[in-house]
């Protein structure tokens, strides 16, 4: 290395103090839960959502209580990255082509690593390895897919803010302290350089240096700013629990404090059968005023929190909730209609996004498309039926793979056949592929995509189950 361990500080935003990665073994935070230590990977889980590609529309409700909720907000000014005192301030244009090089390097031997990295991390800070989850299979992918996203963002420094900012605000729960970051850093340093022979240098670690300091002071600055107005978790007790299918439930949870949050948006959740394990689920309503709130959750092959939450949780049992996050919100100051798309669970946030459009008052057309396999697989359509008859404003179409007595065939496809869209702001969750397909459904419909919505798995940081 050359000299990055005595310079690789970051600075609290509390007090403007360095924090270096000299001094001893980092400890665990307050309050935390597990740490997701792959540099600043997410938990996307389960039939859920992860952080959005881009900021979206300015939201309107919270729920009760006194603290405000974590509304989305416009984009701001383009970001003045924290300098590092030994090897200046990030350039995006300057070093995105060292960065990116080491990652076409390394991007073979991935597996190996973010293995030595972890090993690194353990040896020398051995006090960290209780905040982490028992089996660390999954999450030794996390890192690299973690690098490649903050890779491809590079260039957009207030698009990679916005994410980042996210993801600190979202480690509070992991018990993540500032002084854990320089740690991190020093460990993915040392990796890179032992198996980046080609392409790595002083160029190369200066780079990475100066990118790894802006990136850890923007996650730090927006956990200390977050830690001033919420909590880093909830617990909330299960009221109901009722099984639609053989692997779907919606879950009626009860939180020990006011959870402020806003309809499409989603939180992270841990089990008492996994600690430390999260992921990331859809709140399928408005904001109520009992403060409720409702998970739709479906099992998947080798999933540990959503089987557990599916075939083990009942009344009375506790959770742990993150704080709320997404951006695929109701922007109640436009008067275009809404076309939402809903794929399996992801019908979930769709949902929440009626109720909010019906708690506002104002009529405007809302179209929902309600995708499955077969009809079995629509568990949520009396509901939505129900709420179609209530509100002459709303449409409920489901749409079904297979033999149906209603649209048959592919989601994207129900939605283009039907079209023009012009006059409708897209909103869509579901699976990855579905999203893929009905973004490019709804731009050919006409919708432009800077007014289509999602919170999307593919690209940011996906692992399921």
């Amino acid at each position: 290395m050359y000299e990055a361990r005595q310079t690789m500080a970051t600075t609290s935003a509390d007090n403007e103090t360095p924090q270096r990665a000299a001094g001893g073994p980092p400890t665990a935070g307050d309050g935390g839960g597990g740490g997701d230590w792959s540099w600043f990977a997410s938990k996307a889980g389960e039939e859920g959502t992860a952080p959005p590609s881009r900021p979206g529309p300015a939201a309107a409700r919270t729920a009760a209580g006194p603290r405000p909720g974590p509304a989305p907000t416009r984009p701001g000014p383009v970001p003045e990255f924290t300098a590092n005192p030994g090897y200046g301030r990030f350039d995006p244009s300057r070093d995105a082509a060292l960065i990116r090089r080491t990652l076409e390097e390394v991007g073979p031997i991935s597996q190996a690593v973010t293995s030595y990295f972890y090993a690194l991390l353990f040896t020398r800070n051995p006090g960290v390895r209780e905040l982490f989850p028992a089996a660390m299979d999954a999450q030794r992918d996390r890192l690299f897919r973690a690098l490649l996203t903050a890779a491809g963002l590079i260039d957009e420094p207030r698009v990679l803010a916005d994410f980042l900012s996210h993801l600190g605000r979202g480690h509070r729960k992991y018990g993540t302290r500032p002084e854990h970051y320089p740690a991190v850093g020093e460990c993915l340093i040392d990796a890179l350089a032992r198996y980046a022979v080609r392409t790595w240098g002083e160029e190369a670690e200066a780079a990475w240096v100066r990118a790894y300091t802006a990136i850890s002071q923007i996650m730090i600055d927006a956990a200390a700013e977050d830690e001033r107005k919420a909590p880093a978790l909830w617990h909330a007790e299960v009221v109901s629990h009722e099984m639609r299918t053989s692997d779907i439930a919606v879950i009626t949870v009860r939180p020990d404090q006011p959870y402020p949050f806003l309809a499409g948006q989603y939180a992270s959740v841990e089990t008492p059968w996994w600690p430390k394990v999260w992921r990331h689920y859809s709140l399928a309503c408005a904001p109520r005023s009992d403060g409720l709130l409702v998970f739709h959750v479906k099992a998947v092959p080798a999933g540990w929190v959503s089987g557990a939450l599916v075939h083990r949780a009942r009344p009375g049992d506790v959770l742990r909730l993150g704080s709320p996050a997404g951006s695929m919100t109701v922007d109640h100051s436009s008067g275009n209609g809404l076309l939402c798309l809903g794929g399996s669970t992801g019908i979930a946030p769709i949902k929440a996004l009626v109720e909010d459009v019906a708690g506002h008052g104002r009529a405007r057309p809302v179209e929902v498309f309600y995708g499955a396999r077969s009809d079995h697989d629509l568990y949520d359509l009396d509901t939505l039926r129900e709420m179609e008859r209530r509100h002459a404003w709303l449409s409920v179409r489901p749409v079904v793979e297979g033999p149906s007595d209603g649209i048959v065939g592919r989601l994207p496809d129900a939605v283009r056949r039907s079209g023009p869209w012009h006059a409708f702001d897209g909103y869509l969750s579901g699976p990855p592929g579905m999203i893929r397909s009905g973004v490019d459904a709804l731009v050919v419909a006409g919708i432009p995509s800077e007014r289509i919505r999602h919170d999307s798995l593919d690209g940011l940081l996906a692992l399921r189950g």
